[in-house]
């Protein structure tokens, strides 16, 4: 059974840009694959290690997927695990819980 909730990785600009603008187009990588990378709760360490290593400042926004709906695919990835992908927008809405990462 998949999640009801995954994670987001954002840089502290664009945090703001997303509480400003209410809604999250995706980070460049986002933009060049087509989709909102997402991690889960046991795949967020990894992601925050293999992309973001020493880098301070992160905003982790803990995703609602239910809200999402048909947005959400789950695709092989890393290692061969299945992530969550948004195929849209990620409206401000969805933002369930918010942590700073320094």
């Amino acid at each position: 059974m998949t999640p009801s909730t995954a994670f987001k990785v954002l840089t502290q600009q664009q945090w703001v840009d997303f509480e400003r603008e209410r809604v999250f187009r995706g980070a460049p990588v986002d933009i060049a694959d087509g989709y909102i990378h997402l991690s889960t709760a046991d795949q967020l360490e990894g992601t925050i290690a293999k992309y973001f290593a020493g880098q301070g400042g992160l905003m982790i926004a803990e995703v609602d997927l239910v809200q999402l709906g048909a947005a959400v695919r789950w695709e092989t990835a890393r290692g061969g695990d299945l992530f969550p992908h948004i195929y849209a927008e990620l409206p401000i809405h969805a933002v369930v819980s918010l942590q700073r990462r320094d």
